[in-house]
């Protein structure tokens, strides 16, 4: 793999000279890294467009790496990522993406990953965005999830999308059996002409399942977001979406979240919160010492990692 892989990698993915464990590296739609563990195996779909990853019933404690790049303009990768975790299995997947462009086309990676979680599964799923480079070119990240969770399994999905990346819609959609959980934690950055968008859609169609839908953003400069979540309770369930974001400078931020109650037994919760910094908040860190740019930066960074 090339310098510019290496740098990304250490940026979204914790990358320090090797991995440990199963993982495979994707730069600029080839694969450049694959190894496979005793407990997961990692292999090319059948139509050459992307990975099967298999977890063993039973694993635990083990880390997977799914981390891809692209280095320069003028690429456009799209892949197929699809999951499969055995019953009772416990492991954390680290998947990454990094986008560089230091010319005039745009760089584009689009991963479409499906999970697939049997009976009593447990994932952390971990997932960084940047983008990079001083090119003219778009940098653009569209991450496409599709989750299947059956009974009392357990998907976290952490996710962060930490500067550089112009355009980015970001979708994901599920299904949920009886008593499984689905939380997902997502920190979103934009700064100067940048815009993301982040679409939701959950159906929990099993008795005593919860989802918990937690959004954090800035948006900085006259960069724009976009937030929409659609919780479905079609049984005996919990929901709750929560969007909080701060906006800088002339940032723009729309959040829509939509709860649907089929079942009388169904407990949604949506929240939604969008303002600036309160004043009172900086003046206080200011008699501690900081400029102005100094306690607007330590707020943010609190409320990103809260």
């Amino acid at each position: 793999m090339n310098k510019v892989t290496e740098e990304l990698l250490k940026i979204v993915s914790d990358y320090e000279g090797k991995f440990d464990g199963a993982f495979n590296i994707r730069e600029d739609g080839a694969c450049v890294g694959r190894q496979s563990s005793a407990n997961v195996k990692i292999e090319s779909r059948a139509d050459g467009k992307g990975l099967e990853i298999h977890v063993k019933s039973g694993t635990q404690g083990e880390k997977i790496y799914i981390p891809a790049c692209v280095t320069h303009s003028n690429v456009k990768d799209k892949v197929y990522n699809d999951f499969f975790i055995g019953e009772n299995a416990d492991v954390t997947i680290i998947a990454g993406c990094g986008v560089h462009s230091e010319g005039n086309e745009e760089a584009h990676h689009n991963g479409i990953h499906r999970f697939v979680l049997a009976k009593g599964a447990h994932v952390l799923y971990k997932e960084k965005h940047v983008g990079t480079g001083k090119g003219p070119g778009i940098r653009r990240i569209d991450p496409v999830t599709e989750l299947h969770l059956a009974e009392d399994a357990v998907l976290e999905m952490d996710t962060t999308q930490i500067g550089g990346v112009d355009r980015t819609v970001r979708k994901t959609v599920g299904d949920l059996e009886a008593r499984a959980r689905l939380i997902i934690h997502e920190r979103i950055m934009t700064n100067g002409e940048e815009q993301a968008e982040t679409d939701f859609a959950v159906d929990i169609n099993g008795e005593d399942a919860g989802v918990d839908l937690i959004s954090r953003s800035v948006a900085r400069d006259n960069s724009y977001q976009a937030y929409h979540s659609k919780i479905n309770g079609n049984a005996r369930c919990t929901g709750h979406s929560e969007c909080d974001a701060i906006l800088v400078g002339n940032g723009h931020v729309n959040a829509a979240p939509e709860l649907y109650a089929g079942d009388i037994d169904a407990s949604l919760i949506h929240e939604a919160a969008i303002g600036k910094i309160a004043g009172e908040q900086i003046l206080k860190l200011q008699t501690l010492g900081l400029t102005e740019e100094e306690a607007e930066e330590k707020i943010i960074a609190g409320f990103l990692k809260g």
